[in-house]
């Protein structure tokens, strides 16, 4: 009997106007196969997801399904063949509780007029079980992690039948332990025959779970093969058409002589953060890491006006700093760039130019008239610096990719002059090219302005190579500083793993 692979692309191409999205693509997906698809934010990746989930028809090219050509495949006749998608906002029911979501689309498949609760929880329980999970039947989804979301999602595409899982940057929102639980699962899956496709732009994850590696460029597959075949700097490589700057940031001389630009003793706030000192110096780019829920954005929060349940003394360049909201943080100088840009960052259906002037109205309406040619002419340059990539500053940001949004928000925050930028999570979803761009905007507004940069984030290379310190923090209070030779992935991985084995978890 001849084997033929469960998915197969052959020649692929899709337009958008003049756009190129995916250009004479041929890929294969084999049943039980892990494969990543890596690649910049543009390059292709959702678009290829959308034809093999049916919401785009290709241009031209070939669907191969189980061996036979498939014509004019859509979301249904998708799912019919075993695919599901699993994307970055899961589409769940909020407000139902798990075993309403896993249960609904059953029984709107076999469109029963009355529902079996009964029968409901029994495949609740059993699909959790395939997925050796433990999760409550009756809690609302809102009220679940972000982890526990995704295992409802997981498991509805595994209740529906799924023989190709779509997991479209899946571990975004994860801490590294539940990163470990979702491979796990992963793995689990693949020993029942389910195929898995994995996009993600973190190096180490698609090294440890993927066994094939496909990479996009351009709309094009520039790269392909085992995973055993690739290492970070050649997946960096071909993602990018070159190789990326790999060294570590360093404070100016003479900074630590000055007067610290940021200057906390004895800070705690609420019941969160704990006694915390430190300080930051002009030129510095420091990096706070630790596990979620160690109190780093209850710091940062803290220091914006945020929280007003604080204790202890804050000093920006020398003078209290004790902001009692967040305009007074702001024309004290110190500008926060939230962890998600999407709820807390951006107006997405406004223009860049609203965007960039929201955070310094009243340096452009002083009298509560907006001038437009002042607004106008800082725009334009904040566009120029933070190197963004649009048609001009009168396009909605709803149609920047991840990187450029967040390049929007950093430059929103710039124009209004600050002395500290505190950035959280500052390239979470962002591919690698844009990344390094960003970091390299920081370091050079950092040696030239003298900005100082608190840096939270999970993403350990991120910190080793950008930071010249690094601090580490555990149930709210400061456990350790890495620096100079010190300071590498490895010895940051170990920092927090000691943390966690005493107890800080």
């Amino acid at each position: 009997m001849v084997s033929h692979p469960l998915i197969e692309l052959r020649g692929v191409s899709k337009r958008f106007g003049g756009v190129r999205a995916l250009d004479d693509v041929s890929m294969t997906i084999e049943s039980a196969q892990i494969r990543c698809l890596a690649g910049e934010n543009g390059s292709g990746k959702s678009t290829l997801i959308k034809i093999i989930s049916g919401v785009y028809q290709p241009d031209k090219g070939e669907i191969i399904i189980d061996g036979a050509p498939v014509e004019r495949l859509n979301p249904a006749s998708s799912m019919e063949h075993g695919v599901q998608v699993i994307y970055q906002d899961l589409s769940l029911f909020p407000t139902l509780t798990v075993v309403e979501n896993l249960f609904l689309n059953t029984y709107l498949r076999e469109r029963r007029s009355t529902v079996n609760w009964r029968r409901g929880r029994e495949m609740a329980r059993e699909v959790l079980a395939r997925l050796d999970v433990d999760l409550d039947l009756d809690a609302t989804v809102e009220t679940l992690p972000t982890a526990g979301r995704q295992i409802v999602a997981i498991a509805r595409a595994v209740l529906a039948d799924a023989r190709l899982i779509v997991m479209d940057e899946p571990t975004t929102a994860l801490t590294a332990r539940e990163v470990e639980r979702l491979f796990r699962i992963v793995r689990g899956l693949q020993q029942q025959g389910i195929a898995i496709l994995f996009v993600s732009h973190k190096m180490r994850e698609m090294l440890e779970i993927s066994e094939e590696l496909t990479v996009f460029r351009n709309g094009q597959k520039v790269a392909e093969g085992p995973i055993t075949h690739f290492d970070e700097r050649a997946i960096t490589l071909a993602m990018t058409g070159r190789h990326l700057n790999t060294g570590r940031f360093a404070a100016p001389a003479g900074a630590d002589v000055q007067t610290p630009r940021l200057l906390i003793e004895g800070l705690s706030v609420g019941h969160e953060v704990h006694d915390v000192s430190l300080r930051l110096m002009r030129g510095e780019v420091v990096g706070l890491s630790g596990l979620i829920g160690a109190g780093r954005s209850t710091l940062a929060k803290a220091i914006f006006g945020l929280r007003q349940d604080v204790s202890g003394r804050i000093e920006l360049d020398g003078e209290r700093l004790a902001p009692a909201s967040v305009t007074d943080a702001i024309d004290a100088g110190v500008a926060y760039v939230p962890e998600d840009r999407l709820s807390e960052g951006l107006f997405l259906t406004r223009s860049i130019r609203d965007n960039a002037i929201a955070s310094a109205l009243g340096r452009f309406a002083p009298r509560l008239w907006l001038q437009r040619n002042r607004a106008r002419a800082a725009t334009e340059k904040m566009f120029e610096d933070m190197q963004i990539a649009a048609p001009n500053t009168d396009v909605p940001v709803s149609i920047l990719s991840g990187g450029n949004q967040q390049r929007v928000v950093i430059g929103r925050w710039l124009m209004t002059d600050a002395r500290l930028l505190i950035l959280n999570g500052p390239t979470v979803g962002v591919d690698v090219g844009s990344k390094e761009q960003i970091h390299g905007i920081i370091h050079d507004l950092a040696r030239n302005q003298g900005l100082a940069v608190l840096m939270i984030s999970d993403d350990l290379p991120e910190l080793a190579a950008n930071c010249n310190r690094v601090l580490t923090m555990t149930n709210g209070r400061l456990t350790g500083e890495l620096s100079g030779e010190r300071l590498t992935e490895d010895a940051l991985e170990s920092a927090l793993a000691a943390v966690t084995r005493e107890g800080g978890a």
